[in-house]
């Protein structure tokens, strides 16, 4: 029996080595009410921002609301989701840093917060124990909770060895700037703007290679000449409304004071477009290539690209 069990265990083990994690995922809400009593807790109002390699992800609304307190692991559902596979160049091959930063709504009263991850791999493992089947693809999962009234901060280092590894990624960090470096990126973010123009050449160069965008899909369609015809146009910032935050990191940030990089029209002007997914096209293609904001790093040779 000791060599069925042992033999059971070996086996165990040894699926587990073979499986390659392929993604990291981290949970993240602030609460009140006892999980670890309820099957029901509520979350609290606020915004929560998302960074990784002290690169801002997200900046994303909490509403406040009912929800459920999941498992025998007592995890309560989760108001920031970060699959870390999914964000593309800004993550490093091998370790990387993620640092969520929450603030509430009400800054005076008292919270909790949790984060979780874990690990997940290509390999799905088993287990029955006592009658109970419970199959899963994660792995090195762990959770942290802390009592917290104002502004709370979770960071944590993993390591993504499924990322991409980028020559850029190696390019030494970037602490400060001269005027000339301003004026070079400055000229980079006119010139991305005034691509958007017929016949988009620039526009779908850009768009290559990106994921979750089917260019040929855009090109049959259209979308872009139909945008254009309805009055929408990119506008890129003077040079004084322009920001750059160096990360620590070989990228800068680029984005606009109080407001997103890009000016891309009025609403009502999408609103022109015909059909749902006509400005679902346009909408996409527009952010994919002009988002809020750009990270830039500086070449060997003293140029300036855009990295994401």
């Amino acid at each position: 029996m000791r060599y069925i069990a042992m033999m059971a265990l070996t086996l165990f083990w040894s699926s587990l080595a073979l499986a390659s994690v392929i993604n990291v995922e981290f949970k993240f809400t602030p609460f009140t009410g006892d999980p670890a009593k309820k099957d029901q807790v509520e979350t609290v109002a606020g915004r929560a921002k998302v960074f990784i390699n002290n690169v801002l992800l997200a900046d994303q609304e909490v509403t406040k609301q009912t929800v459920p307190v999941l498992f025998e692991e007592r995890e309560i559902a989760s108001s920031v989701w970060v699959p870390v596979a999914g964000i593309g160049p800004r993550l490093r091959k091998g370790k990387n840093i993620i640092r969520i930063e929450f603030k509430p709504e009400n800054g005076k009263t008292p919270y909790s917060a949790q984060l979780r991850w874990a690990l997940v791999t290509d390999h799905t493992t088993t287990e029955d124990k006592g009658g109970r089947y419970k199959a899963t693809n994660q792995s090195g999962e762990g959770v942290e909770t802390k009592a917290a009234t104002g502004t709370v901060v979770f960071e944590r280092e993993f390591v993504a060895d499924f990322a991409a590894d980028l020559p850029w990624h190696h390019y030494p960090p970037v602490t400060t700037l001269s005027n000339e470096d301003k004026q070079r990126i400055a000229t980079l973010i006119n010139e991305r703007a005034k691509a958007f123009k017929p016949n988009f050449g620039e526009v779908y160069r850009l768009l290559e290679g990106k994921e979750n965008i089917q260019l040929a899909e855009i090109r049959k369609a259209k979308c872009l000449d139909k945008a254009y015809a309805v009055g929408i146009r990119v506008g890129a910032p003077p040079p004084d409304q322009l920001e750059f935050v160096t990360t620590g990191n070989a990228e800068v940030v680029v984005q606009r004071r109080g407001g997103d990089l890009y000016s891309l029209g009025a609403p009502e002007q999408l609103e022109r477009l015909k059909g749902d997914e006509l400005q679902m096209c346009v909408g996409m293609t527009l952010f994919m290539t002009y988002p809020p904001r750009l990270a830039v790093v500086r070449t060997p040779s003293g140029d300036w690209q855009v990295v994401y």
